[in-house]
């Protein structure tokens, strides 16, 4: 059943905001395909440099000359809550605009992603007044106090698989610390953040505070981490991407970055576990958005005890999905972003079964009507652990399965690749769960449960090369503000 025509949805070709204003780019034209059916949803003509540089010095102007930076701080509080009330109002454009434009399905986007991004702003806006500062124990002829203060002006730069929630990730604390933002979206997702751009002016956030250009990584997004007047930068992507913007950060400034990278996490699942629980969390956990989440849980690690009842469990949710357009209704699982990122899961699973595993299920791109990127919910086992389909961020719905025998080997094997962003842990045995959260070498580790909830007070942020800093949390907010030191003698 069809939720909306995606043809009624046109996005303009000024897709850059600055100071206010629709812009259209000078820059490099793309054509922005929707991912369920390969059809144009749009041109996007991206930023040049000049305009990227007149974003940046617009938003530098505004920052001081609106006073953003320097308002009361309920003011500021009060002006970014009705920012988040005026995205859930606009449901009925936000919701369609983003399912048909990205990965996201509309039931997904109207149920989490438009509640779950105002309510971040909310979340952020209310640390607006809650946080300044604080005196130190010195000796009593003395007052020492810190100060916290906003950057200036943020460049971020947000990935394609959740464009509105990443967006809000960054958005939410930049702001609500007093900050400017200038946000580069992907080229992939471009439109949405737009419209965020133009309520956000319409709740009474001055105009410049938050702009967005538009245009490549390559480029403009380079181009945006390096401008002299960018005093951090805040970057969700690849590895390889943030190891780049770290060096230009260092040879720019240095500048600080909160760089959330790649993720190959892995989920425990012990023969004591609930196994019909945590076959159904293990198989949300990499098919939902079709694996495009940079916490997807990718890697089965499960007690051979449990392996072949947990393995038949997964292929039977595997083979339940329904594959379709993102404005399906019917639709459980949407499109891969890209033919490219198609081609990059495909590549990946043919060489691990070329260099021998198995394909439970799946394992090929699904055929569809709409011929768009779709590829099946897939399983993979009997590889040693250095295959590429083990050691490698995939970014779709394919599920890597190892068993071990004992406790020591289930976390060793975790522990077992140069990324350290989350990992889940199934057990009914507490004193199991608390040991493996003291020996993952995960950001965040999950136990019977897996992935993030509408609780914005917990951080999320890797280790390893899944990256430096937090997003969400007292640790965001605090992550925007620069602290500074006084000491009066009395």
């Amino acid at each position: 059943m069809t939720a909306f025509d995606p043809d009624s949805i046109r996005p303009a070709l000024a897709a850059n905001f600055i100071g206010g204003e629709a812009v259209v780019g000078r820059g490099r034209s793309f054509e922005v395909l929707r991912p369920s059916d390969g059809q144009l949803l749009g041109e996007l003509r991206a930023a040049d440099e000049q305009q990227l540089c007149a974003a940046v010095e617009n938003a530098a102007m505004a920052q001081k000359a609106s006073g953003w930076g320097a308002m009361e701080p309920r003011g500021r509080m009060k002006l970014l809550r009705r920012w988040a009330d005026l995205i859930e109002a606009d449901a009925e454009t936000l919701v369609p605009l983003e399912a048909v434009g990205s990965s996201r399905t509309l039931a997904e986007v109207r149920a989490w992603d438009l509640p779950y991004t105002a309510e971040c702003i909310r979340f952020f806006a209310e640390f607006a007044d809650k946080h300044g500062g604080e005196i130190a124990a010195t000796t009593p002829d003395k007052l020492g106090f810190t100060l916290t203060e906003p950057y200036g002006v943020i460049g971020a730069i947000a990935p394609w698989n959740l464009p509105l929630v990443m967006a809000a990730w960054k958005l939410g604390p930049a702001l609500a610390a007093g900050n400017a933002v200038v946000l580069k979206p992907s080229e992939l997702t471009p439109f949405s953040v737009v419209r965020l751009a133009e309520l956000a002016v319409a709740a009474g956030i001055p105009a410049g505070v938050f702009n967005v250009v538009q245009g490549g990584g390559g480029d403009i997004g380079d181009a945006l981490v390096r401008h002299e007047r960018i005093a951090k930068v805040s970057f969700t992507g690849s590895t390889r991407t943030g190891q780049a913007i770290m060096a230009a950060c260092a040879m720019t400034g240095p500048k600080p970055s909160t760089l959330e990278l790649g993720g190959k996490s892995p989920q425990i699942v012990f023969a004591d576990a609930d196994l019909a629980k945590a076959s159904a969390l293990v198989a949300r956990a990499i098919t939902l958005n079709s694996g495009q989440v940079c916490v997807a849980g990718s890697r089965l690690l499960v007690h051979e005890k449990a392996r072949d009842e947990v393995v038949e469990r997964l292929t039977t949710a595997f083979e339940a999905h329904r594959l379709g357009t993102t404005w399906d209704a019917a639709t459980t699982m949407g499109p891969i972003i890209s033919e490219g990122q198609l081609a990059t899961i495909d590549g990946i699973v043919q060489r691990a079964r070329a260099a021998g595993a198995e394909a439970v299920t799946g394992g090929a791109r699904a055929v569809s009507p709409q011929s768009g990127s779709y590829y099946q919910p897939t399983l993979l086992a009997g590889m040693s652990d250095d295959n590429e389909a083990v050691q490698g961020e995939i970014f779709g719905p394919v599920l890597t399965v190892q068993s071990f025998a004992d406790e020591d080997e289930a976390f060793a094997l975790a522990n077992g690749t140069r990324y350290g962003l989350a990992a889940g842990v199934h057990t009914t045995d507490i004193s199991r769960a608390l040991r493996a959260v003291r020996a993952l070498e995960a950001g965040t580790v999950w136990v019977n449960r897996y992935g993030r909830s509408d609780d914005f007070i917990l951080p999320t942020g890797g280790f390893k090369q899944s990256g430096v800093g937090k997003d969400l949390g007292r640790e965001a907010y605090l992550g925007s503000c620069k602290v500074k030191t006084a000491l009066i003698q009395i």
